[in-house]
């Protein structure tokens, strides 16, 4: 599918390209302050290049990437998207910004009675990621779902775009790194040990390095109240 895209003028731009931008558009909460951290930077924010690797350089990026994944149903919707360069490698990376809005629904909330595409989507995933068949080896429900499909977008993203690294950061404006557990028990699943403004990698079966990271924005200011996350 041929996708054309267009640049950016400004924080306005990324309001355009919300899902809903009057619910989403608001001070204090992830939608706009990731608008104003990336144009504020001109380039990678500082948080997230300390992640990645010495004299990381931004090569592109992408406001609201959709990747489609297996099993059909909706995209897996990328806050940011972006090509980097860091430590002599190329990344793909996909990123996930938060404040007060969690990591959409617990795994056990998704796969309630799931349909025929759900169980195609996340056995694709498990599939992807290295981890085990969830029909034979059945994940945690605590688990969050978001998490999944927004690292496995990195991945198709990463051979989609021929990049050995795939980098799956959450950029946090929270300032109690809240929801911070619910990522750690993720990054966990691959034998993993993180902490906020630290990355951490693994190969996959596949062949691809993925980082996982948690930078750690500015603080949002006043502490808005909890959005769904998606």
């Amino acid at each position: 599918m041929t996708q054309i895209f267009a640049a950016s003028t400004g924080p306005e731009t990324w309001r355009t390209r919300l899902a809903d931008p009057e619910k989403h558009w608001r001070d204090g909460y992830s939608a706009k302050l990731t608008a104003e951290s990336w144009e504020t930077s001109k380039g990678l924010p500082t948080e997230i290049a300390q992640l990645l690797g010495s004299n990381a350089a931004l090569q592109l990026a992408l406001i609201e990437h959709k990747v489609p994944l297996a099993g059909g149903g909706a995209d897996s919707q990328c806050d940011v998207f972006a090509l980097v360069r860091a430590d002599n490698r190329d990344i793909a990376m996909a990123v996930e910004a938060k404040v007060n809005e969690p990591f959409g629904p617990l795994l056990s909330e998704w796969y309630h009675e799931p349909s025929a595409g759900k169980v195609k989507r996340l056995r694709a995933i498990c599939e992807m990621l290295g981890l085990p068949d969830p029909e034979t080896t059945p994940l945690s429900g605590s688990l969050r779902y978001q998490l999944f499909h927004r690292t496995a977008a990195a991945v198709v993203e990463a051979r989609r775009f021929h990049r050995p690294v795939a980098a799956m950061i959450v950029q946090s404006f929270a300032p109690d790194h809240r929801w911070f557990a619910d990522y750690a028990a993720f990054c966990a699943l691959f034998g993993l040990t993180v902490a906020p403004q630290k990355s951490a990698e693994c190969t996959l079966p596949c062949g691809t390095v993925l980082i996982l990271g948690w930078a750690c924005g500015t603080p949002a200011a006043p502490y808005p109240k909890t959005l769904t996350g998606t």
